[in-house]
């Protein structure tokens, strides 16, 4: 009778699943090529742009090139290595490839190579995905079969994400600060030069928009994420913008105080280093034990250590769109603070606008031909645009914004309620899965 009553209940759980039958090789491996490209280019020309310091006997800006070149490129050998697990496999040629740093080539090769062959022989699939579809506010729990190829392709994919993160804030992003510096203090434009900054620009614009659809991956992972054309324009524009201005603040303060660009720099990147380190004492939790279980307690503290320092050379330069919990099973805290965002932008509009500012007052005679205060409103407004377009796409454009207890519109509205009606106490957003904009409280509750 047990048996009866067990068998009855599993058969009612499946009949609420949409079944999706038959296995397919899934989506082909965009990011992966998009990341190889990029990194192939951004090599190829920072080392032509090398060769011509060379001749050119400039050697600090080819030692510095270089350093930005290699360093990261290391790391993405690492990190391919680690995540694809080379070391427990019999595979020399791979690991040879990962020394010549070419690892990002072979594994777009092998990607490509497992997913022209899947479905041409019929293979048993390993397990099943249990996913709820979103179609507005409507949701449809569906299960589908997961190959083996296709198995292998996720994990092409999220290596590939992972590496173009770490290429984008840790070479991409100092090297397009130094080749812009090198162009103000010589008071030239190289060709070669200037693809590098296009490549850098593009590589960190990617690995923004890599970060943003990582955090709705794991924020939201019971879901089925598809992101709309939209939704990519508005995030291109929102982190191009905000990735050009900050730069652009940084390379003008730099040429004016050279040497306070460092204290500023250091600042940034010791305060978000040590902020997540500081909630996890706070918490008084332990290590996770979900990160590797190969690794022994002080392995696992510096491959957090080296989580933490990624994440604050992220947010040294732009916003994360997540925000880190050493303390949890995923390193990600699950909800999402509108507070947080808001205290961001702000501080960093504060921060870009005094850099700007402190530039006009101290700028050299490079600029004596530009108009410094139009550029400085230029920078101002663009600022501006990239917030713009970041809450249009929380507003309008986020997959999951249905499920959001509080968006954008709630937020201005309860600001404009809050200056009539007094002091009010932040909430913070908490994810629900049947919340209906009549339903949602107000974001900022007033204080009797």
């Amino acid at each position: 009778m047990c048996e009866n009553i067990n068998k009855e209940s599993q058969d009612a759980e499946e009949c609420n699943f949409e079944h999706v039958t038959g296995v397919n090789k899934g989506p082909p491996p965009v990011s992966v090529v998009i990341a190889t490209a990029l990194y192939v280019a951004e090599l190829v020309t920072a080392a032509v742009l090398c060769k011509m310091y060379s001749d050119t006997e400039d050697r600090f800006w080819m030692g510095f090139t270089i350093t930005f070149m290699l360093v990261p490129s290391l790391l993405t050998q690492l990190t391919l290595t680690f995540l694809h697990r080379d070391l427990e496999s019999d595979r020399p040629l791979v690991l040879c490839l990962h020394l010549l740093l070419l690892g990002p080539l072979i594994r777009c090769i092998e990607a490509l190579v497992i997913y022209f062959q899947a479905g041409k022989n019929e293979e048993p699939y390993v397990t099943i995905s249990r996913k709820i579809k979103l179609a507005g506010r409507q949701t449809t729990p569906t299960e589908r079969e997961i190959s083996q190829s296709e198995r292998k392709l996720a994990t092409f994919r999220n290596a590939a994400k992972r590496s173009a993160i770490i290429q984008a804030f840790l070479g991409s992003a100092p090297q397009l600060m130094l080749q812009l510096y090198a162009s103000i203090q010589e008071k030239s434009i190289l060709p070669a030069r200037v693809c590098l900054i296009t490549i850098n620009l593009l590589s960190i614009t990617y690995g923004t928009l890599v970060c943003n659809v990582l955090a709705i991956q794991i924020k939201y992972d019971d879901y089925k994420i598809r992101l709309q054309p939209c939704a990519y324009f508005c995030m291109v524009l929102w982190r191009g913008l905000e990735i050009a201005t900050r730069t652009t603040a940084l390379v003008l303060f730099s040429t004016a105080l050279t040497y306070w660009v460092v204290p500023i720099g250091l600042g940034n990147l010791l305060i978000f280093f040590a902020l997540p380190w500081v909630l996890f004492w706070k918490k008084r939790a332990s290590l996770p034990d979900s990160l590797e279980k190969s690794l022994s307690k002080f392995g696992t503290i510096v491959a957090l250590c080296l989580i933490t320092f990624l994440y604050a050379c992220i947010n040294t330069f732009c916003y994360s769109a997540i925000q880190l919990d050493l303390a949890h099973r995923d390193l990600i805290e699950k909800s999402m603070s509108w507070v947080q965002i808001a205290m961001y932008y702000s501080l960093r509009f504060a921060e870009n606008t005094f850099l700007v500012v402190m530039w006009y007052f101290f700028k050299t005679d490079f600029y004596e031909y530009i108009c410094a205060p139009m550029l400085v409103i230029q920078l101002v407004v663009c600022y501006v645009l990239a917030v713009t377009f970041m809450m249009v796409f929380y507003q309008y454009c986020h997959p999951c914004r249905h499920l959001f207890s509080h968006n954008v519109a709630d937020c201005l509205r309860c600001a404009c309620c809050h200056r009539e009606t007094g002091p009010a106490v932040p909430v913070d957003v908490i994810v629900s899965d049947h919340m209906t904009e009549d339903d949602r409280p107000c974001l900022l509750t007033v204080k009797q």
